[in-house]
């Protein structure tokens, strides 16, 4: 297994393309669900947006774990050090399902009362809470499948991504057909059979993963087994890496769950609407969040080989290919918008006032191209508080136009969306100002 990770453009998207594919997993059923359930209705659309964005903020929570992991394995196999990486990774698995267990906790003692005070229609509330309390369940599963992701993206095995992926991927659309509808001898759950349907789905895609890496023997090549003990001095360097950027990814999600809040008080209508841009926002941000968490691993793993000369030539090739596939995108909206929002069998109304939002979106996509890889080269520098200030700066900038905006002014949501703009610009200001600085040069982890 090399270890050791070459620069080129060749290299680079042979660890992207794999990535995006997995990315594209929960974005996947996140569509599928929400495709299925606007058959239902609007207020079932409506409820998705809400119900989505609450259980993205967990998942973002284990992103944050799988970057910071990522960046402490892909370090060290710049070093050279496989057996290391075993390590990191069981005392992964142990934080991993330690915070699952304190989301599932939260959501049952504080998601009720929270959403029916801040939500203003009763059905969409109830809605969106006995899906929360089933759908949470699924939260070790996801955090397990992250975990996986940090170590096959650390020791450049991206390609066996795509099993699982496959797996969950073709699993999650069988399932919410059958059980949102009652087809194929499933029972008729509704709203609900989406929730379960993804908890299922994740379980597959989790079996077959590790079932490769099994197969292929990378446990043994990283001595999995060898060490298999609770190791606090791991557990306590995986924290210390690890939770500023839980804690960014924390605080971005809750901004925008905030922001899905404000739009709901403006009616059903615009939330079913925001919902189905971030669908689009979610499926065509894949290749950006991809080449991001290449220029984590990538930069994280020529410094742990000495190569820090090279750090700023690589950041400026991830961002042509990132900015290059995100251009092409923004093409295809800006040509074809209609034929996307047709899928959710909202009529042309629902089309026409969603028009405007979407060019919004396809502008914000080429700005987040580059702004995401130079806030994850931050990441992969190891300075993780410097992540956590970044975002902490640009959520208060954001959170406060997006008030002022929507509840003070009462604008249209096509401003209210403009808050995407602001948001990567200041992202982006501030990360290239830090790299440009030098000062994570003599950062150690």
């Amino acid at each position: 297994m090399e270890l050791k990770l070459q620069t080129g453009y060749r290299q680079i998207l042979g660890m992207a393309l794999p990535i995006s594919l997995a990315m594209l997993v929960p974005q996947i059923n996140f569509i599928t669900n929400n495709i299925f359930l606007g058959g239902l209705g609007e207020i079932e659309l409506a409820s998705a947006g809400i119900t989505g964005v609450y259980y993205l903020i967990f998942a973002v929570i284990g992103n944050g774990l799988n970057n910071g992991v990522q960046a402490l394995i892909s370090r060290r196999a710049g070093q050279n050090l496989p057996k290391e990486i075993g390590r990191l990774f069981l005392n992964g698995i142990w934080v991993a399902l330690g915070i699952a267990g304190i989301g599932i906790a939260t959501t049952y003692l504080f998601a009720p009362t929270v959403l029916r005070f801040a939500i203003h229609d009763d059905k969409i509330a109830t809605q969106c809470i006995d899906f929360l309390l089933i759908r949470i369940w699924g939260l070790p599963l996801l955090y397990l499948y992250v975990m996986r992701n940090a170590l096959l993206v650390g020791t450049n095995q991206t390609q066996l991504l795509v099993w699982g992926t496959l797996a969950e991927a073709l699993s999650n659309i069988f399932l919410d057909y059958s059980m949102i509808y009652g087809h194929f001898g499933f029972p008729s759950l509704g709203f609900n059979g989406a929730a379960y349907a993804s908890i299922c789905a994740e379980g597959i895609g989790l079996f077959v993963i590790y079932a490769v890496i099994r197969i292929k023997g990378i446990h043994k090549s990283l001595g999995f087994f060898e060490e298999s003990s609770f190791d606090r001095s791991i557990i306590r360097l995986i924290v210390i890496q690890s939770s500023p950027l839980i804690l960014q990814y924390c605080i971005s999600i809750v901004s925008w769950e905030y922001f899905y809040i404000l739009i709901e008080h403006h009616g059903a209508r615009a939330l079913a609407i925001s919902n189905t841009m971030r669908n689009l926002f979610g499926l065509f941000g894949i290749f950006s969040w991809a080449f991001a968490s290449t220029t984590n691993s990538m930069i994280s793993n020529i410094i742990g080989q000495g190569r820090q000369d090279e750090v700023m030539p690589l950041i400026r090739r991830i961002i042509i290919l990132s900015f290059s596939l995100s251009l092409l995108i923004f093409i295809l909206l800006t040509i074809w918008p209609e034929w996307f929002l047709s899928f959710y069998g909202q009529g042309q109304d629902f089309i026409n006032e969603a028009l405007p939002v979407v060019r919004i979106v396809s502008v914000a996509l080429l700005m987040m191209s580059f702004s995401t890889v130079w806030l994850n080269a931050v990441t992969g520098s190891g300075n993780t508080v410097i992540n956590l200030a970044i975002e902490f700066i640009t959520i208060v900038v954001y959170s406060v136009y997006v008030y002022v905006v929507l509840e003070v002014l009462n604008l249209p949501i096509t401003w209210g969306w403009g808050s995407e703009w602001v948001y990567w610009i200041s992202m982006f200001t501030m990360a290239y100002f830090y790299m440009k600085s030098g000062k994570w040069k003599n950062k150690v982890i």
